[in-house]
């Protein structure tokens, strides 16, 4: 293990975010917030120890798949424990496990919050919170490696244990300028969403943030009924297409730009991402009509809807927990699973429901007929055993962990949907769940336990367990 490697780097990563809070901080003073000091010291802290750890490159700066999976694992953590500062300091919300909670629920671009009144905290510390969900949503380490070296040869396992889904493929030749294209990407449709949103005479401020939510797929509000607050159909399509556009695999922008559109025509998991969503969208609309009246008006909540639960963003016009029972079930199933893979969204991810689906058709075709050898193909290729190996296992971890979770959790003795959406909207960073955790809801009233709980789930549902859960084997720790 080369520790001073890891230390390097790390080092290094947290000046590169303890910079991203000057901006808050600048926000601070314009609004005369007097809170300056609540972003000065954690920037001080973060610097000095930063700078410390990386003022000199070690000899030997080799790092392997160990090594990436603990600075992964070990910087998330580090940087929740930091952003939560300013939280803390100023006292806007005075315990420290809150603040904790409500930081890796930025990051993680997960928005489950323990705040009732989010109106009533300052606005720099609301951009703060939803500028956590655009650095978390490409992923900390990718912002980073964007600005690290091009003969940077590390970014590859980091990236690797970073990015989500089983596939994940490189844009370019080094993964430095991978990363750039990514955040270009990624900068150009936030900038889009902002001008859009401006011109359905949202406030600049208020376009800004409710973007860099729907960017990140978290879903942080500034007003206590979220999105509803506005009661726009516009401004309900515009983040509605846009949570959409953001839960789309990046490779698919960068084939686009590239204009290799047979590529596309090929990709199954963009048809079945599109497919679970319009599909899920005009049957809770049907559902819901009575409530709205009209097919479309019923069609702009449950877009939205579902936009927001299968993207993992969590914004909501409407409470979907008093919708009829066909609809919350729906949900239910769009929150396990996710968005797509090299997305900022979160859940199983739409490839692995792609790839279990067709495992379980394969066995049902071996049964009826043994001596056939059937494989699993995605886009038309066959997959990989090792990739078909990694699907079956990370859902055999997904369950165990969840259910685990769901275990502890309930010893807060709130109700079964509570109970079990909590861990839900968590584990797959989802936000809201249903019963006193739906989208009128929050996290405040659950224990400790269940608060360190539930950001361990928020953790492990971002970087899809093997980081967090390899940080704290003993193998990882061996000399190999």
């Amino acid at each position: 293990m080369n520790y001073r490697m890891i230390a390097y780097t790390m080092g290094r990563i947290l000046i590169a975010v303890a910079a991203t809070m000057l901006i808050p901080m600048g926000l601070s003073v314009y609004y005369g917030e007097g809170i300056i000091m609540a972003y000065t010291i954690p920037i001080i802290v973060s610097i000095a120890i930063g700078a410390v750890v990386s003022i000199k490159p070690p000899e030997d700066k080799s790092l392997f798949v160990r090594e990436g999976m603990v600075i992964v694992a070990l910087i998330w953590i580090v940087i929740s424990i930091v952003g939560a500062l300013p939280f803390y300091i100023s006292r806007e919300i005075p315990n420290f496990i809150d603040c904790f909670f409500e930081t890796v629920s930025g990051f993680t671009t997960t928005g489950s919050t323990i705040l009732a009144n989010v109106e009533g905290m300052s606005k720099s510390l609301l951009f703060w919170r939803s500028f956590t969900h655009w650095l978390g949503g490409m992923g900390v380490l990718v912002f980073a490696m964007a600005i690290f070296s091009s003969k940077d040869t590390r970014a590859t396992y980091m990236m690797r244990a970073e990015m989500p889904g089983p596939v994940v493929g490189k844009l370019a030749s080094k993964w430095q300028f991978s990363a750039r294209i990514l955040y270009m990407i990624y900068i150009a449709l936030t900038i889009l969403e902002i001008i859009l949103l401006r011109l359905g005479k949202m406030p600049l401020f208020d376009s800004i943030v409710h973007t860099f939510g729907s960017a990140g797929t978290g879903g942080f509000g500034i007003k206590n009924n979220s999105i509803a607050y506005y009661n726009s159909a516009y401004i309900d399509y515009v983040i509605g297409i846009f949570m959409m556009l953001f839960g789309l695999n990046f490779n698919v922008y960068y084939i686009m730009l590239i204009r290799k559109f047979t590529h596309l025509k090929n990709n199954d998991e963009v048809k079945w991402y599109i497919g679970f969503m319009l599909g899920a969208a005009v049957l809770i609309a049907v559902n819901i009509m009575p409530i709205y009246h009209t097919f479309a008006n019923a069609f702009r909540y449950s877009f939205f809807q579902v936009s927001s639960v299968m993207t993992t963003t969590g914004y909501a016009t409407a409470d979907f927990a008093v919708w009829p029972m066909f609809s919350q079930i729906i949900l239910v199933m769009l929150m396990l699973i996710g968005a797509c893979a090299g997305s900022t969204g979160g859940g199983i991810k739409v490839i692995r429901v792609v790839i279990l689906m067709k495992i379980a058709v394969n066995a049902v075709k071996k049964a009826v007929s043994p001596r056939s050898v059937f494989s699993v193909k995605a886009d038309g290729k066959r997959i990989e055993k090792g990739i078909v190996y990694g699907v079956l296992v990370y859902f055999v971890v997904y369950m165990i962990f969840t259910g685990l979770s769901i275990l502890i959790v309930s010893l807060d003795n709130k109700d079964f949907a509570t109970t079990v959406t909590s861990v839900l909207a968590t584990v797959n960073n989802i936000g809201p769940g249903l019963g006193s955790v739906g989208p009128t809801g929050n996290f405040a009233e659950f224990s400790i336990l269940s608060k360190i709980v539930l950001s361990i789930g928020m953790l492990v549902g971002r970087l899809e367990f093997y980081p967090i859960l390899i940080l704290f084997s003993p193998y990882m720790w061996k000399k190999s």
